[in-house]
């Protein structure tokens, strides 16, 4: 065998391959007996994750006129705000808590809503009360048209906060909903040796498809976890975020583990558990609400066609005979 210009026998190739081979096993053993750092490994991590995080705070999210006009927007509504001193009072946090439970957490979302809240019941009912006066009303009654504008302007002052209350209350429903599969993948990963907020971390982003919502808490409550002085700190944010009971008895729980040194795992098992029969629970009660429920369209639109086949021919047929006769 020639190599390099040099001609080697069997001995000399099996010398330089036995050569190789404990070279190899050399260097393997030396790399198993550096010194790793893990803890510097986590903070490059999180640091990693934050400025990811701040980019896509930061990052704009058009260019061109459509940007400038959205910030143009914003900082005239931003202005009117403050004008009228809107930002001040007692309910600015309940607000935003209803906010952050809607998964709105910026501060343009704040104003938003103080903003729509404040024009809303004078656009619906100014355009309630000049609907009535372009389109000939007033020759309808008087106590009719005060309660259509009445009704315009309630609209107004509970749209806006009924419409946040909606989009929460379906957000918690999905991430109740996807909770248990969260726990069972929690499950895994406690067991699997990770630590909770590299566990937490791991769901969050292997759920990110099927339940961004949770993915997107979970994500949050990771960072807190790697920044806060205490561990019950970010996870009761998590609570406060989201206002869940399955979460407060998930964070209970993890406390109890945390605080007696019972495993996490048995504990998240027993959650999961619980939560799927909740959620089994809750299907069949929905399931034998079905009759009650279905007697009305039955009444209105079953029973009435039914009548038609059944009775129609013979109807039919006695309206022939009278007509002979």
């Amino acid at each position: 065998m020639t190599l390099l210009g040099f001609r080697l026998g069997f001995e000399e190739f099996l010398a330089l391959g036995m050569g190789a081979t404990m070279m190899m096993v050399l260097l393997g053993v030396w790399h198993s007996l550096l010194l790793r750092d893990p803890v510097g490994d986590r903070l490059r991590a999180l640091a990693q994750r934050r400025n990811a995080l701040r980019a896509i705070r930061l990052a704009p999210e058009a260019h061109g006129f459509r940007a400038s006009l959205r910030q143009s927007g914003l900082g005239l509504i931003r202005r009117m705000v403050d004008r009228f001193h809107l930002m001040r009072g007692r309910k600015i946090e309940r607000i935003q808590a209803r906010l952050i439970r809607a998964g709105w957490r910026s501060r343009d979302a704040l104003v938003l809503y103080l903003f729509a809240n404040a024009v809303a019941p004078l656009l619906l009912g100014g355009g309630g009360f000049l609907f009535f006066r372009l389109a000939n009303g007033a020759h309808a009654n008087l106590s009719l048209r005060v309660l259509a504008i009445g009704f315009c302007l309630v609209v107004g002052f509970a749209g806006v906060r009924l419409f946040v209350k909606n989009v929460g209350d379906k957000r918690i429903h999905r991430m109740t909903r996807s909770l248990p599969d969260a726990l069972d993948l929690l499950v895994v990963c406690a067991e699997a040796g990770l630590s909770l907020d590299m566990a937490i971390t791991r769901v969050g982003r292997e759920m990110a498809e099927g339940a961004p919502e949770l993915a997107d808490e979970f994500a949050i409550t990771a960072i807190e976890l790697g920044f806060a002085p205490d561990r019950q700190t970010a996870l009761q944010n998590l609570v406060r975020r989201t206002d869940m009971q399955s979460l407060r008895a998930l964070v209970n729980s993890l406390a109890y583990c945390e605080r007696y040194g019972t495993p996490i795992a048995n504990a998240l098992r027993v959650l999961a558990a619980e939560f799927r029969d909740v959620r089994m629970m809750r299907a069949e009660e929905k399931a034998a609400k079905l009759p009650a429920l279905m007697t009305v369209p039955m009444i209105l639109f079953i029973l009435p066609t039914l009548f038609m086949v059944i009775g129609g021919p013979a109807a039919i047929q006695v309206i022939d005979i009278m007509a002979k006769r």
